[in-house]
């Protein structure tokens, strides 16, 4: 536990007393009678998110750390007197968005107050002159498309989570939407941000996010996962929607081909809107269940561009024509356009990654010079665990480098079923794999976070940098009550 944590409450201790009943009392005039929850039926969703180890622990039946009650505030005020309830009583408390997250970024591993944001639901305000929308942290991103599709414009912002993940979770987060390569994270979307301190203060931050007055303050919220404060509105930019979007595909004899041709698309300042890229395994699992064709080795590149027609038809022109030089096959549109049709398909059962399997999801992000290499080290240091495969993706490019969705899977027959031995199997596979990527030049993670899976890495990602964060987290949060256990805090 950190240093700086204070003598919390263990509010475990106090539900069955009239000082516990005191300050659920507190929380009940904050929020509404009804918008405090007790029971355990309300307390185990909040408990387990999409993180694999939590979900196998409950499935192995063990229970997991319960919160001690769960809140459902409406506005700003109300988070605000929540924090300040709790900060005065030195209560944990965990926010929560969707419960989406893979990271165990949202679950209250010390018990306390859970914040569900989830009825701060509202579009405050569509700016079309400006280009922006303001809305209430907890709407679901959906939600926040269908109020805005219907009059020309979208966030951009479309990940696989769309349907149950929230505004504020994704900046909450770093999260990233499948045309991130073109219209950015949601930290280059964002403009301003209102926030909940740890002690109950309402700040600000500014109404531009280019300027020149001191750091970006939205910066050091986006990211943080809960631990600097409860973001409650935001402001981010909108698009008015394209006049067209079109795919082209190539498949090219080996990964580091398709590599640099995705890297030669970038540096030519093309602005796709996205680039896919698969490795041998994957391109041998696509490409026949797309086109029926077996392969026996190579890699392929789907990529779109949007906007005007004459302005696509332009930049189409020249990613085929740099693709051409090494592609051994062009595959034509088929396959960015079921795509397309398709993105948020994959992520749903019956074809998602789910239990009796072991398996992760590491999002590698480096610079160009050093990806490749990172993915065959991972690949190597990964497949070493008995049954155990490793597969990867290519789908958020930038001017410098690009971001691996790299997974691994680990046959049922292979998974402990002891549930401890399971986890240390499971930890194993992460801190050797999340090394490797370290040790070779890349980062933790491009978009997934941190939470607690990944925290206790923090300090060998930064060495002494770390210092300067653990001393932001001290000065906002000096009872370490906020969101506690994440981040490595």
């Amino acid at each position: 536990m950190p240093a700086h944590a204070v003598n919390k409450i263990n509010m475990a201790e106090l539900n069955h007393n009239y000082r516990g009943r005191m300050i659920i009392s507190e929380l009940e005039d904050a929020v509404g009678i009804q918008n405090v929850r007790l029971l355990d039926v309300d307390k185990l969703p909040h408990s387990v998110d999409y993180y694999w180890i939590p979900r196998m622990w409950v499935d192995r039946g063990k229970k997991p750390v319960y919160p001690d009650c769960v809140v459902y505030p409406e506005t700003t005020e109300q988070v605000s007197k929540v924090m300040r309830i709790a900060s005065h009583y030195r209560i944990p408390v965990t926010p929560w968005g969707g419960g989406s997250g893979s990271q165990g970024g949202a679950l209250p591993v010390e018990g306390g107050i859970v914040v569900d944001l989830k009825r701060m639901n509202k579009v405050l305000e569509l700016n079309t002159k400006a280009n922006t929308i303001t809305a209430q942290a907890g709407i679901i991103q959906q939600h926040l498309e269908w109020e805005i599709n219907d009059k020309g414009y979208s966030t951009m912002h479309l990940p696989a989570s769309i349907g149950c993940a929230t505004l504020g979770g994704y900046l909450a987060h770093r999260g990233t939407g499948v045309l991130s390569t073109k219209y950015g994270k949601i930290e280059d979307m964002i403009v301003s941000m209102e926030v909940v301190l740890p002690n109950g203060d309402i700040i600000n931050t500014l109404p531009v996010p280019r300027n020149a007055a001191g750091p970006d303050l939205n910066q050091f919220f986006v990211g943080a996962e809960g631990t600097l404060g409860i973001i409650t509105t935001a402001t981010v930019k909108v698009f008015e929607h394209p006049e067209c979007r079109m795919f082209n595909a190539f498949l090219f004899k080996n990964m580091h081909d398709s590599l640099e041709a995705g890297r030669l698309i970038m540096n030519a300042r093309l602005q796709p809107t996205v680039i896919r890229m698969y490795d041998e395994p994957e391109t041998i699992h696509q490409i026949e269940r797309v086109f029926g064709t077996k392969l026996e080795k190579g890699s392929f590149l789907v990529f779109g561009f949007d906007g005007e027609k004459e302005i696509v038809d332009y930049q189409m022109k020249k990613a085929v024509e740099i693709c051409e030089a090494t592609a051994i096959q062009n595959l034509g549109s088929k396959f960015g356009e079921q795509w397309w049709k398709n993105k948020y398909k994959f992520y749903f059962p019956p074809y998602c990654l789910d239990l009796p399997q072991a398996y992760g999801t590491m999002d590698t992000v480096a610079t160009y010079d050093k990806i490749e290499n990172i993915y065959w080290k991972m690949k190597t240091t990964c497949e070493q665990f008995p049954g155990t495969r490793f597969i990867a993706h290519f789908s958020h490019w930038y001017d410098w480098g690009c971001m691996m969705y790299d997974r691994f899977i680990v046959d049922p027959a292979f998974v402990p079923e002891d549930p401890d031995e399971a986890i240390r199997l499971y930890q194993q596979i992460w801190t050797e794999c999340i090394r490797v990527c370290l040790d070779n030049g890349g980062v933790i993670n491009e978009h997934h976070g941190v939470g607690l899976k990944l925290g206790y890495m923090m300090q060998e990602q930064y060495g002494p940098a770390f210092q300067v964060l653990s001393a932001l987290k001290k000065a906002l949060d000096p009872y370490n009550i906020m969101n506690p256990g994440k981040m490595g805090f």
